[in-house]
């Protein structure tokens, strides 16, 4: 039992050690996670900024005095603070990469590869390939030098540091500047571009060239100070070696020495700041490209306005491609002028090309459908089309130029996985689906399935959708517009039925007694309706196959519910139920004229024969009055007489009510004729029920 106990404790204790939380700095990250792609756009601007703090050490050294040099020691803190940011930005971003997983080269045949998830490989990798770069680019050389070389010397002075920064910060640029090689090709592979917008794009290049101009104009500021002190030291030298009391010395080159007495009393007889004064047309010295630094008070200029000033020369000589500078003979010169020219030419041919793309990407749809247009004037020109037809031509293009911005919507859904494009497509369509009200009655299954299948549809004005008798191949569910619905009956005389088809509506539905059938026929079934676009119509289709598909593998359309719904909503039975109740009264009405005028007959009739009857009882009357002395056979010979007078009597009452029912009848049609020719002629044309679908097949899922 002890045994069975341990073991299971044993168990659970190393369940718990695999299912512990690993630590992050334990963690092997993958080179695609939302982590590492946000830390690599971070580093690429801090490596950004790091490239423009450098060259600002070059304005360290300024001129403090006539004839001296210093150190600049409140912008030297600012740059080393600065920079020593940008080395910790630098150092986190070296241990990140040794925790950073990498895709075996041997696994890239299908797919993305396999990552290699194993830290002494992924250190291996790292340390032989981009580790010496990157701690190259991570030393502090600059701070080093600045805050601990340079006082350890014996004789400090400014021209020293300025050799020396120039000389470390020039060496150092270069790997800082070869790391952000490998991350911009990181980022492309991750996120697939840098900049997500073209003028993003646009912006980031036009940064690149601004940087080269920042890091030309240091460059000329910190060469301009070297030719002065060059000069300087020249000129002085000049003066040891002739009999000059007091003699030059280099100590008095530098701004320590400005208050000792000894160069005051030089600076009073030196002819130094005469033989290297820029102004000075008889100097010996040429300053060429640099003479602009002195001539317009640069170099002793406060710092802002030194580097804009240094900024704007270095954008203007790359942008001039250093046509604009005028060079000495000095070798030095020649070759900075060269790499000027050099980086100019290429660096601005660059930032032309680049900003041309992306800002041509913009505008490439708009440029397209320039072409498209014009492709379709010249086609109807040539085929001479009337201008009616070119109107409606350029009116439709126009318009699915401004709905769709020439993007093809389908082909774009068509190369996406069919998860995401149900999603999508429910995303786009079904808050407009269900402002029809015939698919509000759909439960969310089958309205996916229509909204998967659904295509847009555009029409312009004054444009036929189907033609009565043509075959119907999709339905239209309106969105935005309107539509003209007639129909004759099938060119039936006297007979026009007109309504207006508003957002919420559709058309098209003999497709879906069609689609509803279980064999249906293999030709679509014809319009009975013809369909005019009133104004510019959005709409949703659904083609024939794809609602053939939804009625066979979705039941539910197949309810009692449905059929209701459909019969409510669809305007052809409306249409049909609208003239079954106007023929239905034009019955009652006939009905009720016959019934009336059969009364009236009646009526007439009676009156008719009342009066007969009384005429010949008073004849018989009279006769008896009469004949009281008269003979048998007297008698006899009266009675004759008397019946044929009745039968003579009983053919004109007839005659006479013949012909009162004739004026009756004619008048009659003459008050159906005042009614109006509805209502004159009885007979209408029979407009039979749209054809329903024999849902008998399929049993209510309800």
């Amino acid at each position: 039992m002890h045994n069975i106990a341990y073991s299971r404790l044993g168990g659970l204790q190393k369940s718990l050690t695999l299912y512990r939380k690993v630590p992050w700095w334990d963690k092997i990250l993958e080179p695609d996670s939302e982590f590492v792609v946000r830390w690599n756009l971070i580093f690429l601007v801090t490596c950004l900024f790091a490239l423009f703090i450098d060259p600002l050490y070059f304005y360290l050294i300024i001129i403090g005095g006539p004839g001296c040099m210093r150190f600049n020691t409140r912008l030297g803190i600012v740059i080393t603070f600065f920079r020593t940011i940008v080395d910790f930005f630098s150092l986190f971003h070296i241990s990140m990469k040794f925790r950073t997983a990498f895709v075996a080269p041997n696994s890239r045949v299908f797919g993305r590869g396999d990552l290699v998830m194993d830290p002494s490989a992924i250190a291996m990798r790292y340390l032989k390939k981009d580790f010496l770069i990157d701690l190259a680019a991570t030393l502090p050389l600059p701070q080093i030098v600045i805050w601990f070389v340079l006082p350890a010397l014996k004789n400090p002075s400014a021209s020293h540091a300025n050799h020396t920064l120039a000389l470390i910060v020039l060496i150092q640029y270069a790997p800082r500047l070869f790391v952000i090689f490998p991350l911009n090709r990181q980022i492309n592979k991750t996120t697939g571009a840098i900049a997500k917008t073209a003028w993003a794009g646009a912006a980031y290049n036009l940064l690149l060239y601004l940087l080269a101009s920042h890091v030309i104009g240091a460059a000329w500021y910190v060469a301009s100070i070297q030719r002065q002190d060059e000069c300087w030291k020249l000129e002085c030298r000049k003066e040891m070696n002739k009999t000059h009391s007091p003699s030059c010395k280099p100590i008095f080159l530098d701004c320590e020495s400005l208050d000792k007495p000894e160069r005051k009393a030089w600076l009073r007889s030196t002819h130094v700041l005469t033989n290297c004064d820029a102004f000075n047309d008889e100097k010996n010295f040429e300053f060429g490209m640099f003479a602009d630094a002195f001539t317009d008070e640069v170099a002793s200029a406060v710092f802002y306005e030194k580097y804009f000033y240094c900024l704007w020369f270095g954008l203007k000589s790359l942008s001039a491609y250093g046509q604009n500078l005028t060079t000495s003979t000095y070798s030095g010169e020649i070759l900075f002028s060269i790499v000027i020219c050099s980086m100019g030419l290429v660096l601005f041919s660059h930032l032309i090309g680049q900003v041309q793309s992306y800002l041509q990407s913009t505008t490439a749809r708009l440029e397209q459908w320039r072409v498209k247009r014009r492709d379709t004037e010249e086609w109807m020109t040539h085929r001479q089309l009337p201008l009616h037809l070119q109107e409606r031509v350029r009116r439709f293009v126009q318009y699915k130029w401004i709905a769709t911005r020439g993007v093809d919507e389908e082909s774009i859904l068509r190369s996406l996985p069919l998860d995401l494009r149900r999603q999508i497509q429910r995303h786009l369509s079904l808050a407009l689906v269900r402002r029809v009200p015939f698919f509000a009655q759909m439960d969310a299954q089958l309205l996916d399935a229509i909204c998967e299948r659904l295509v847009s549809s555009l029409n312009t004005k004054d444009t036929f959708l189907t033609r009565e008798g043509d075959p119907v191949n999709e339905m239209l569910f309106i969105i935005r517009g309107q539509l003209e619905s007639s129909t004759t009956n099938g060119g039936r005389s006297g007979f026009f039925n007109s309504i207006t088809l508003r957002p919420g509506d559709f058309c098209g539905e003999e497709l879906l007694t069609w689609a509803l059938v279980p064999t249906p026929s293999l030709n679509f079934p014809s319009s009975t309706r013809t369909v005019k676009s009133l104004t510019e119509v959005e709409a949703f289709a659904l083609r024939a196959e794809d609602l053939k598909f939804v009625a066979s593998q979705f039941k539910r359309l197949h309810s009692k519910k449905l059929q209701h719904a459909f019969r409510y909503y669809s305007h052809q039975w409306r249409t049909w139920g609208s003239c079954f109740i106007q023929a239905a009264w034009r019955r009652y009405v006939k009905r009720k004229l016959a019934m009336e005028l059969a009364r009236q007959e009646e009526l007439y009739y009676t009156n008719i024969l009342d009066q007969d009857h009384h005429s010949s009882h008073g004849n018989e009357m009279m006769v008896g009055s009469e004949g009281v002395g008269e003979t048998s056979s007297t008698h006899g010979s009266s009675k004759t007489t008397i019946t044929t007078n009745n039968k003579k009597q009983n053919l004109g009452i007839t005659m006479l009510a013949s012909k009162f029912a004739a004026n009756t009848r004619r008048g009659v049609h003459q008050k159906l004729a005042a009614l109006g020719p509805d209502a004159a002629s009885l007979k209408m044309p029979k407009l039979f029920k749209p054809d329903e679908p024999d849902f008998s097949a399929f049993q209510d899922d309800n």
